[in-house]
């Protein structure tokens, strides 16, 4: 099964980001690869609201993908805001935001972001199968 593709647009609004993430939940199971869809739900999560937060009043839409290729879901969210891309950064305790891309470096096997002709797309990376890597 290496090889599938899907990809979906939502509108760039707050109550897009658990349609996304439920949409990525409905993929996956689909896919047979429940086993990946929490982290990858709240992934796309994640960058879903990073999209809806900083990309507002640029584009009407954020685009979410998913690819399985060689042993690995790849998970992208793209938007069209495209003059900061987005860096982690350390946050204190105490600090209500800034704590996204952390949490998608804790969840995927790698993470990273490149730009597009309009706009930019956060990638992450989950290996499938990953419990069967120790046998």
């Amino acid at each position: 099964m290496s090889g599938r593709t899907h990809s979906n647009r939502f509108r760039l609004r707050k109550d897009s980001v658990p349609v996304a993430r439920d949409h990525v939940r409905a993929i996956l199971t689909l896919w047979l690869l429940g086993e990946l869809a929490d982290d990858a739900e709240s992934i796309v999560g994640e960058l879903a609201a990073n999209a809806v937060v900083h990309a507002k009043g640029i584009g009407e839409f954020f685009e979410v993908g998913l690819r399985r290729r060689d042993g690995v879901l790849i998970v992208e969210v793209s938007d069209s805001f495209q003059w900061r891309m987005p860096e982690r950064r350390d946050t204190d305790l105490d600090d209500c935001d800034g704590r996204g891309l952390v949490i998608v470096e804790g969840l995927s096997d790698a993470w990273g972001v490149r730009p597009r002709e309009t706009g930019k797309t956060v990638w992450a990376h989950l290996v499938i199968n990953r419990g069967d890597a120790a046998c």
